[in-house]
């Protein structure tokens, strides 16, 4: 098992739903670690020699050795660190757990993403297209206070992109995609993830997220003309 003492360095981006679920691991496991921002626009050497093939944040450096893709990073964290488990003991619920993260970062983000810079039929298009994916993790919710269980878990961390990504987004692109009448189980969920301290300290403040999705947004705007 690893020590405290050796050298934890993360290469994220403040804003990055990706990066953010690094630090709630780390967090949640009570590591010590340094934070390293990240400028997406101007890559750091540091950043392109840590990930030469896909050149993205967030990269885990644990000694100098670096982890990159979240959620490759979230596991070697687990089983790095045995305290506070963030996947499940048993090896079917970790099957389930690994399946359920693939789906939100594979499926629901990708499929969102078409909602930010459409209008008219195609933005209802992708919208319709995200709730639908969204019922399936809605039904997954039923009876349950986190995806994970009673406790956060695994697919929680990873979801919260869910919850402060396109939950926030929805606020700045005018539609609601996750309408609470339509989706009160996840509604539930977000709420018990803010009782959680640890999601408390490592989501992004609201009003500047906002502000930089807007930017993001009108950038991406200003491209497509």
């Amino acid at each position: 098992m690893a020590e405290r003492s050796e050298e934890v360095k993360l290469l994220g981006m403040w804003a990055s739903p990706f990066s953010r679920r690094v630090e709630i691991a780390l967090t949640l496991k009570g590591l010590p670690y340094e934070f390293s921002e990240q400028d997406i626009a101007n890559k750091s050497p540091l950043l392109l020699q840590s990930n030469p093939v896909h050149k993205m944040i967030p990269v885990l450096l644990h000694n100098g050795k670096p982890i990159s893709e979240s959620l490759v990073i979230l596991e070697y964290i687990d089983e790095t660190w045995q305290n506070n488990p963030i996947l499940p003991q048993d090896p079917y619920d970790r099957a389930i757990a690994r399946f359920w993260a693939r789906f939100v970062d594979e499926q629901i983000y990708v499929t969102a993403m078409k909602v930010v810079g459409k209008v008219g039929e195609e933005k209802d298009a992708a919208v319709e297209a995200t709730r639908d994916l969204l019922k399936l993790m809605e039904k997954e919710l039923v009876g349950k206070d986190f995806l994970g269980g009673e406790s956060l878990g695994f697919v929680d961390i990873v979801a919260t992109l869910v919850a402060f990504w396109l939950m926030r987004t929805e606020e700045v692109v005018g539609v609601k995609v996750v309408p609470v009448e339509m989706f009160p189980e996840i509604h539930r969920w977000v709420k018990n993830l803010l009782d959680v301290d640890v999601i408390k300290k490592c989501i992004p403040p609201e009003d500047e997220h906002l502000n930089y999705i807007r930017a993001r947004m009108d950038s991406l705007k200003l491209k497509s003309v």
